[in-house]
């Protein structure tokens, strides 16, 4: 497994992204964005606005579809290694994530669990992250909300 500081240098420098709006659209070849299913629900009022730096707990793994719950390979995952914190909605993480914190279903709040669903294209594209994701791979994230500015659930 990569270090979490090759991961995070990649959030911050090769995929950042100007924010937009989320733009969910279906080809007959697939579904385009990000897709979350809701774990557990946080807190219902503390939510992060663009700009605001959380701190997650996260899991990420290949998309399987063959896999009962579409989890495939493990790539990365701050869980034994401590939480991760950025600036949120401002292109420090791919844009699955910015949109999926920010704008998916309302947005996710204060000690929310999700799954995050994100396509290549709002992930790490057609480059990919050499040896770890393959150029347009569908990722999946377990991700929980713990801070948010310092707020802690």
């Amino acid at each position: 497994m990569k270090s979490f500081r090759s991961l995070s240098s990649l959030y911050s420098s090769a995929i950042a992204t100007p924010s937009r709006p989320l733009r969910t659209f279906t080809s007959s070849a697939r579904t385009m964005g990000v897709t979350k299913k809701l774990i557990s629900a946080g807190n219902g009022v503390d939510k992060p606005q663009k700009g605001d730096t959380i701190t997650m707990e996260y899991t990420g793994t290949l998309y399987d579809a063959n896999a009962p719950d579409n989890k495939g390979k493990q790539f990365d995952s701050s869980v034994g290694r401590g939480d991760f914190s950025t600036k949120i909605g401002v292109g420090q993480v791919i844009r699955g994530w910015d949109e999926g914190v920010l704008t998916q279903d309302g947005g996710m709040t204060l000690g929310e669990k999700s799954t995050l669903i994100i396509t290549g294209d709002y992930a790490y594209g057609d480059r990919g992250f050499p040896g770890l994701i393959p150029p347009n791979a569908t990722l999946v994230f377990d991700v929980q909300l713990k801070a948010i500015n310092n707020k802690k659930m």
